[in-house]
């Protein structure tokens, strides 16, 4: 019998159009003989619509032609409903990137509606968004970041100058829970670096400055649960790796895969994007991304819900390793199944 699945896109953040990017490829991707499908878009004012082949291929939203869901609660479940007729997923896969889709809150809305869902949970979604918080971790568990300080807008003011002196020019300044490189910007100076500030205040209350790495730039795709797998490492060829050159026709990057790289540099990418996984309480899928120095990897973030257009790294590295993008996404569903399966079987406060 067929899993229902709901894929859902869009949403509020600035990765909007992203999202549909990746939704478009999934759909056109999933093992449609082992799953039926339906379609979910969030506008950008956070309206929920149940929404057609038609309307996500053409990218094109027109909302006379969706019908508004909501999320009602009826016999004690959170169920999704179109008028008076309920929808009944077997498994939700959310392709929201950035804020309010892979910060942890999405998440916990399928929580309380007993949907297992695709990707981290709860906490590896929180805990990954916030990079800072994720740099504590990863330094705890032993794995390179970049030095940085973390600034946030209600300070009535910022003393520069020690943070200059310790991190030096270049240096990176990025939203802390922002996605894709949004809002990230590199200072050589000290004006510069006041507009980097303000710039990445735009888009996060709290923001982070870091050294600038001087390094390849190095991706890993890892996939699981308890026990994950990782993709052969990829290499991202860009001068500097912002939104703009993620996404734009412009774009001047370049996506080797997999990276020519030694065996023995190979193998410790792929070890160090289990660690950190694991160290970040991430479930399902997430992109790892390094940057490879002289010194060794430093690990610059992970992303919970990578991008899965059809130029995007994650869906490539597997493609490398021997797994398609149908059987990518099948595994990910039965991660996601095999997840709600160990949950059910907890008892809670009120079992008997």
């Amino acid at each position: 019998m067929k899993k229902l699945v709901g894929i859902i896109y869009g949403g509020k953040s600035t990765e909007h159009e992203i999202s549909i990017m990746s939704a478009t490829n999934v759909f056109k991707n999933i093992n449609k003989d082992l799953f039926d499908i339906f379609l979910v878009y969030i506008s950008k004012g956070g309206g929920w619509y149940l929404s057609s082949e038609k309307e996500l291929l053409k990218s094109s939203i027109h909302f006379d032609d969706l019908k508004l869901l909501s999320l009602k609660l009826k016999e004690g479940i959170f169920q999704f409903y179109r008028g008076d007729d309920a929808i009944k997923p077997d498994v939700i896969f959310p392709v929201l990137h950035g804020p309010n889709g892979e910060d942890g809150s999405v998440q916990g809305l399928f929580e309380v509606a007993g949907i297992p869902y695709v990707g981290s949970g709860i906490a590896g979604s929180a805990i990954a968004m916030d990079k800072e918080i994720a740099k504590r971790l990863l330094i705890e568990a032993g794995i390179p970041v970049a030095n940085y300080y973390s600034l946030q807008k209600w300070q009535d003011e910022f003393d520069l100058r020690p943070i200059i002196d310790r991190l030096g020019f270049p240096m990176v300044v990025k939203p802390c829970s922002a996605g894709s490189s949004v809002g990230i910007s590199k200072a050589n100076t000290d004006e510069e670096l006041i507009d980097a500030i303000e710039l990445a205040f735009e888009f996060d209350q709290k923001i982070l400055l870091e050294e600038y790495i001087e390094g390849r730039e190095i991706e890993v795709a890892v996939l699981g649960n308890h026990n994950p797998s990782s993709s052969p490492p990829g290499e991202i060829i860009s001068a500097f790796y912002d939104y703009k050159e993620k996404y734009s026709k412009e774009s001047k990057t370049q996506l080797d895969a997999p990276a020519t790289l030694d065996p023995h540099l190979a193998e410790k990418a792929k070890e160090l994007a289990i660690d950190a996984f694991l160290a970040l309480s991430c479930q399902g899928m997430s992109r790892v991304d390094f940057f490879l120095t002289k010194e060794g990897f430093i690990l610059n973030e992970i992303n919970t819900i990578p991008g899965f257009t059809n130029i995007s790294m994650y869906p490539k590295l597997f493609e490398i390793a021997g797994i398609s993008q149908t059987d990518l996404i099948s595994q990910l569903i039965q991660f996601a199944i095999e997840r709600g399966e160990e949950k059910s079987r907890l008892k809670t406060f009120y079992q008997a």
